[in-house]
């Protein structure tokens, strides 16, 4: 194994990764396919091991060592551009495509919002966002699919490579027409609800926080439905088939039904959701997301 490789032999690395053929590949640098088979062949040399594996039907697969290369590369070929700019005496402003991991359910709530002002800042950074439950998104990260990953901290380790955005308490939503809806200073104890049906929004992960609150307390919700879709759940709550316990809350109250829910702070002390940037345990965070996590910082205030 030697270290002759170039930047152009990881770039075209890279493009195959994504790809996930030496075709599509090709066809995405404008080069032809031998081009780019010839390139990665030599990479395998000086690396001295395969970086993918050959599958009939499925493509091209990363191997450990392909995935290891892959997650320092990026800010690998980021630096480069970075000392070409300083060599030419400019100012290395952040461009190119950046791929960004967020949890499914919260997609809708925060990347319009902070795509939008990313963009304003960077516009030069073309944002991807791959949505995927939390498991989908530490395999991301860990095979360098995503420079950063915007999640909860729920069901993954959460270590140094870390940061906390934002905080978000639980809260109770009942039908307009429910009797705590009309509880002067729109609060709830969790005691006064537990033979009420329950509407358990039932995604990996989150439904073992909502249903642990009830065992913080010594409490067993009746669960009457369970929904995947926070829209459903809203919906099933508005409609009067129960009440439910979530934590992001939207803007208004009105439900895809047709029907309203009225939010309701719980009086009891039970611990919120961290939402958290979570960067590749691999190597050091690119600019660009760096960047992503500085304009999370500057939405909601919080001291990464």
């Amino acid at each position: 194994m030697s270290n002759d490789f170039t930047l152009t032999q990881l770039r075209y690395f890279m493009a195959v990764a994504e790809a996930g053929s030496m075709t599509a590949a090709a066809q995405s640098l404008s080069v032809t396919q031998s081009t780019v088979s010839a390139a990665i062949a030599q990479l395998e040399h000086e690396v001295g091991q395969p970086l993918f594996l050959r599958l009939a039907r499925r493509g091209l697969e990363l191997t450990p060592a392909g995935r290891r290369l892959r997650s320092r590369a990026l800010g690998f070929l980021e630096d480069a551009g970075t000392l070409l700019a300083a060599v030419r005496d400019e100012d290395a402003e952040l461009e190119g495509e950046m791929t960004v991991g967020i949890f499914a359910p919260l997609a809708p709530f925060r990347a319009p919002v902070i795509l939008q002002a990313f963009e304003r800042a960077y516009p030069k950074v073309h944002v991807r966002f791959f949505e995927a439950d939390q498991e989908g998104l530490r395999l991301a990260l860990a095979q360098g699919r995503c420079e950063v990953a915007l999640m909860y901290d729920l069901g993954v380790a959460v270590d140094a490579e870390s940061q906390v955005v934002e905080t978000v308490a639980p809260h109770v939503i009942v039908a307009a027409d429910h009797p705590g809806a009309a509880n002067p200073f729109g609060e709830v104890s969790l005691r006064d609800l537990e033979a009420d049906p329950f509407v358990l929004y039932d995604v990996p992960h989150s439904r073992d926080y909502f249903l642990a609150l009830f065992r913080q307390l010594g409490l067993t919700p009746r669960v009457r439905h369970r929904a995947s879709g926070y829209e459903t759940v809203r919906s099933f709550v508005s409609r009067g088939h129960g009440y439910s316990i979530l934590n992001q809350r939207l803007h208004h109250d009105l439900t895809y039904s047709g029907g309203s829910v009225v939010p309701l702070r719980i009086v009891e002390d039970l611990p919120p959701i961290k939402v958290v940037l979570l960067f590749p345990s691999l190597g050091t965070p690119t600019r660009r997301a760096q960047a992503f996590a500085a304009v999370c910082r500057q939405l909601y205030g919080v001291d990464l």
